[in-house]
């Protein structure tokens, strides 16, 4: 459920609150909790599988771009949400799955390719002028970098903290 929750609020955050802009980066609210939603999927398919989750990924795009329909973005945004959606959590499925490494780097190594795929092609489908033209050029790739520095971040954070919980725990997984 932290799954689909994170998907639906990071939409309801982004349309919500104005973009952050830290130096000259442009982010959105809600990359803070897309970022999480990376780890949130790692652990779905932890417990239920790869196939499984691949249900669950589905149930969120839908989710995802229905959100985003129901708050007014446009169809561009709808577009490159569900396009974003399919290629990043693909991603991140996949090498999560096929690394056979620790939890907690599979963690961090996943969702940080997810997340710099997720910016990319969220940002130039959905924002820039070849889609929505709610970006000009010259902000694009500092949309793109700052969507990119916080989700791995996330990530980083987050497979320390799944690290120490799993080794304070005995748990090697």
């Amino acid at each position: 459920m932290a799954y689909l929750i994170a998907i639906v609020s990071s939409n309801v955050v982004t349309a919500g609150v104005s973009p952050f802009f830290i130096g000259p980066f442009i982010i959105p609210a809600g990359t803070f909790i897309i970022g999480a939603t990376f780890i949130f999927r790692d652990f779905v398919q932890n417990f239920v599988g790869r196939r499984k989750t691949y249900l669950l990924i589905l149930i969120a795009m839908i989710l995802s771009a229905l959100t985003s329909y129901l708050l007014g973005d446009t169809l561009w945004i709808v577009f490159a949400s569900i396009i974003t959606f399919a290629v990043s959590e693909t991603t991140d499925t996949e090498i999560y799955s096929r690394l056979k490494l620790p939890f907690h780097l599979r963690v961090a190594y996943s969702g940080i390719v997810g997340g710099i795929l997720d910016s990319i092609i969220f940002v130039i489908i959905g924002l820039s002028p070849l889609g929505a033209n709610i970006l000009p050029w010259n902000a694009v790739f500092l949309a793109i970098v700052g969507q990119i520095i916080v989700k791995t971040l996330v990530q980083i954070v987050a497979a320390i903290v799944v690290k120490r919980i799993f080794f304070r725990q005995g748990k090697v997984v």
